[in-house]
């Protein structure tokens, strides 16, 4: 089974090495694809000390942008995995085996939720409330109870991964996505995780990008729930 992390790098060079350190710590040897963002920082010299592969986008396209580049390369290179780790440290390496277990066992998608049993960093007050929103919407509209919909680390089956390949939401995209694969009628769980506060850095979320966050992707989700995309067979 081929698998392939992606981890979406905007000026992430202070914490990238610690991730690559944890990566080969914790992880089999699963091939590795940084999409650096444009970064203005030593994001592509960190990757090649560390002798890992990456994408340089030559503008900055977003988190959406980014991460659907690496799903692109992930199909059109055969992965039947894809696993998103987020370049910040946030996200702990030991569970993507965890995850990986869940698309072998027959989910599509499998999310990383650190609500299942409310350990480690919860994140801000303000972005709880936009989680605790987006659960109750996607609820509401699908009738799945997905507890951290804004995860971003979590795992995908071959056919998310073509999904993801030729549509991809731009900005704050894990929610609508979580919609587009349960409309799709394919299979979605959670696994509980602990994760960590940013190591490096800050977070460009602030009480006022997270209320427009909440009403602009409470609309897109709401376009997702319509949409009429569909996924065709694999066996081409």
């Amino acid at each position: 089974m081929k698998v392939l992390l992606i981890i979406p790098a905007y000026n992430e060079a202070g914490n990238l090495p610690r991730l690559f350190k944890a990566l080969r710590e914790t992880c089999e040897p699963y091939d590795i694809l940084v999409v650096n963002d444009a970064s203005q920082d030593e994001t592509e010299e960190v990757c090649r000390q560390h002798g890992v592969r990456f994408v340089n986008l030559p503008i900055n396209l977003g988190i959406g942008g980014a991460v659907q580049t690496g799903y692109r390369f992930a199909y059109r290179n055969g992965y039947d995995v894809a696993v998103q780790v987020d370049g910040d440290g946030q996200h702990n390496p030991v569970y993507i085996k965890d995850l990986i277990d869940q698309i072998q066992k027959g989910y599509d998608l499998c999310i990383g939720s650190r609500f299942l049993e409310r350990q480690g960093f919860q994140s801000s007050i303000y972005r709880r409330v936009g989680i605790l929103y987006f659960s109750r919407l996607i609820g509401l509209i699908t009738g799945k109870t997905i507890t951290d919909p804004t995860s971003g680390f979590r795992a995908c089956s071959r056919r998310v991964i073509k999904l993801f390949s030729e549509e991809y939401p731009n900005d704050y995209p894990e929610p609508e996505t979580v919609v587009m694969v349960l409309k799709n009628q394919l299979n979605v769980c959670e696994i509980p995780v602990t994760m960590n506060a940013r190591e490096s850095g800050i977070s460009s979320i602030t009480p006022m990008k997270a209320l427009y966050y909440m009403i602009k992707v409470g609309l897109a989700v709401l376009i997702a729930s319509i949409s009429k995309r569909s996924v065709v067979s694999d066996h081409e």
